[in-house]
């Protein structure tokens, strides 16, 4: 499994809203819309960056793109 990753935005750490854990797995999310699936346009639609705690599997959206994603250095 991937080691867990940390999330800021700008000097700020994301921290999950459910249990306040601060490592997350990281994934593209697409955030399809009704009408651009009918004219055959769902290239078009948006993406966001799926944040998933890794305590609670709560998912947080963010199409922000000052969010950047690391991993903690490991300590010896």
């Amino acid at each position: 499994m991937a080691r867990p990753l940390h999330a800021a935005i700008g000097e700020h750490p994301v921290l999950c809203l459910m249990c306040d854990n601060d490592t997350f797995r990281e994934r593209e999310v697409l955030l399809n819309s009704t009408g651009m699936g009918l004219f055959n346009m769902a290239w078009a639609n948006e993406s966001a960056t799926g944040l998933i705690c890794r305590s609670c599997g709560y998912v947080h959206l963010s199409v922000n793109r000052d969010l950047r994603t690391y991993r903690q250095k490991r300590e010896h």
